[in-house]
C-alpha cells in the first residue's frame, strides 16, 4: 500500500502501535441516520487507506455489524499487517430477535443488540466481530459506551462494576495472550476516562465530543491524567456531531440533536473569529483537537470518499497563530488549551 498522501504518524500511548494523526471512524457505514451502499461505504474505507489513514476504528453497535461487514471487505484488499484495527465489546448480536432500539442505524443487520459487560460477554463480543471482519486479531479492543449517557445515573454504577470485574478481565488476558496489542474504553464523558483510568491499566482511551473548539471539558483532570500515565488519547466527535463542520446553521446537529440557541451563538462567534483569519471552521477544528499532546489522533466518520478527502486537505490547510490567540482573547477557547505549534 503506498499512500498518495502521507499523514502523519503518532505512538499510541504505551502501545508499540503508531496511528494516523487522522483514524477513519466507521459509524455512518452501519447505515447510521442514512442508507449507503455497499459499494460506496467500501470505497470509503479503501480511500482512506489509499491517503495513508491506517487507523480504522468499529464496533458491533454500528448498524449491529453491518459496518464490521464492510470493514472486512476493505481489509481483504489491504495488507492487514498496514492497518491498526480496533472495535470494542459491551454488546453482542443476537441473530434470533429482531432489533428493538435503531439507535439511529436506519438500515443495518436484522440482529438485536445485547448489552452484556460480563467475561463472557466481552468474550462472545470478540469473537463474532472476528468473524464480521474476516481476521484472526484485532490491533486495538474497547469497552464501549459505559457512560450516564448511554445508561443513565441509576443504572452507571452497575454498568462501570460490571465492565471492571467482567470485560476488563477479559480484555486484559487477550493483551496478556498477545490477542490484542491494546486495550482502552470508547466513552462520551470525560468522567468516566477518569474513572476507568484509575480503576485499571489501560493503553487507549477514545472519547467523543469532550475536547473540541467548542468544548473542552477534558482538559482539566483526563488529558493530563492521560500524559501522566501513558494513555493514548484518540478523539472522536471533534465537530460535536456536526455543528463544527457545518456551522451554525439551521438544523445544525449537537449531541446528535438539534442544536440549541445558546450553542449556536457560541459557534456564530468562533465562526466569526475564524472567517477573520481566512480558516474554515472545520480546519480550525481539526488542528486544535490535535493541539493537545495527549491526543494521538482524531477518529473521524465519513459516508463517501469526498469527505475522506476533504478532512485529510483541511489538516495541510495551515492555521494562523493568531486565530487561536483571538479565541482565547475572546473567552471562546480555555485559556489553558495548549494549540498547535508551527503554523
Amino acid at each position: 500500500m503506498s499512500p498518495v498522501s502521507a499523514l502523519p504518524r503518532r505512538k499510541l500511548g504505551r502501545t508499540r502501535l503508531d496511528v494516523s494523526v487522522l483514524g477513519f471512524g466507521t459509524a455512518p457505514l452501519g447505515d447510521l441516520f442514512v442508507r449507503i451502499p455497499d459499494e460506496v461505504a467500501i470505497a470509503t474505507v479503501e480511500r482512506a487507506f489509499a491517503l495513508g489513514v491506517n487507523l480504522l476504528d468499529s464496533s458491533p453497535l454500528y448498524g449491529r455489524g453491518l459496518a464490521e461487514h464492510r470493514c472486512g471487505t476493505a481489509l481483504r484488499r489491504v495488507n492487514r499487517q498496514d492497518i491498526v484495527l480496533c472495535t470494542k465489546v459491551g454488546r453482542w448480536m443476537d441473530p434470533f430477535h429482531a432489533p428493538d432500539d435503531a439507535a439511529g442505524f436506519v438500515g443495518g443487520q436484522p440482529h438485536r443488540a445485547v448489552f452484556d459487560y460480563s467475561y463472557d460477554g466481552a468474550m462472545r463480543s470478540v469473537e463474532q466481530s472476528l468473524l464480521r471482519l474476516g481476521t484472526d486479531r484485532l490491533d486495538l479492543l474497547l469497552i464501549h459506551d459505559v457512560d450516564v449517557w448511554t445508561h443513565g445515573r441509576d443504572a452507571i454504577e452497575q454498568r462501570f462494576r460490571e465492565a471492571m470485574e467482567g470485560a476488563y478481565v477479559a480484555l486484559d488476558r487477550l493483551r496478556g495472550e498477545g490477542v490484542v496489542k491494546g486495550i482502552g474504553i470508547g466513552v462520551n464523558e470525560a468522567d468516566m476516562c477518569v474513572r476507568f483510568a484509575k480503576a485499571g491499566r489501560f493503553d487507549t482511551m477514545l472519547l467523543a465530543g469532550r475536547y473540541s473548539l467548542l468544548e473542552q471539558p477534558a482538559l482539566a483532570e483526563f488529558l493530563p491524567l492521560a500524559e501522566q500515565q501513558g494513555i493514548g488519547v484518540m478523539l472522536g466527535g471533534v465537530f460535536n456531531s456536526g455543528i463544527l463542520a457545518t456551522g451554525a446553521v439551521s438544523g445544525a446537529k449537537y449531541n446528535y440533536r438539534d442544536a440549541p440557541p445558546e450553542i449556536l451563538d457560541r459557534v456564530s462567534r468562533i465562526e466569526r473569529v475564524c472567517a477573520a483569519h481566512n480558516t474554515p471552521l472545520s480546519t480550525a477544528a481539526l488542528h486544535f483537537a490535535l493541539g493537545h499532546p495527549a491526543v494521538a489522533s482524531l477518529v473521524l466518520g465519513g459516508q463517501a470518499p469526498q469527505e475522506v478527502e476533504r478532512n485529510v486537505a483541511a489538516l495541510s490547510s495551515p492555521v494562523p497563530a493568531a486565530l487561536w490567540s483571538d479565541l482565547k482573547a475572546a473567552h471562546l477557547l480555555d485559556a489553558s488549551a495548549p494549540v498547535p505549534e508551527h503554523e
